[in-house]
């Protein structure tokens, strides 16, 4: 198994591998090669917002991914180039799991993130996840918060 950041030509490997990740959750599920049509577009125009790393078997292609969202701060005096960055959308296809895969792209991700001079780190789990984010290093923190679109003031 290689880890390494994805490329253009990786955009259909991707696609799919999104696309098994959420068919079960989508009500209108499009098909595989539309949704990689506009992933592609998607990828033309990012500008660095967004980089994944993809898990490849020789024989099988890609079998896991893990994208790492950069989102520049406010500068402060002294720091003009402050970043946060949020670890999402890691996913091994069902037969390639329990062999370290998810931790080896979320490890490469974050150290991607880390290489760009974020500040921190998150990751927003599924509760089966947590012990893997925890044995990665993640914690839970008091002073990070979340506002549900729901909430009132």
């Amino acid at each position: 198994m290689r880890i390494s950041e994805a490329k253009a030509d990786d955009v259909p490997g991707l696609a799919r591998l999104l696309w098994l990740n959420g068919c079960d959750q989508e009500p209108e599920q499009q098909a595989v090669d539309a949704f990689a049509a506009e992933l592609g577009q998607w990828w033309d125009a990012r500008d660095g917002s967004h980089v994944a790393y993809v898990a490849r078997e020789d024989a099988a292609g890609i079998v896991g991914m893990a994208w790492v969202a950069l989102v520049p701060r406010v500068p402060r005096p002294g720091m003009l180039s402050r970043m946060s960055a949020d670890i999402q959308s890691v996913f091994v296809l069902p037969e390639q799991r329990g062999r370290g895969i998810g931790s080896a792209l979320v490890q490469a991700a974050a150290d991607h993130a880390v290489r760009l001079g974020s500040l921190h780190v998150t990751v927003h789990s599924g509760s089966k996840a947590v012990p893997v984010y925890e044995r990665l290093g993640f914690a839970s923190s008091r002073q990070l918060l979340q506002r549900y679109p729901d909430s009132r003031v």
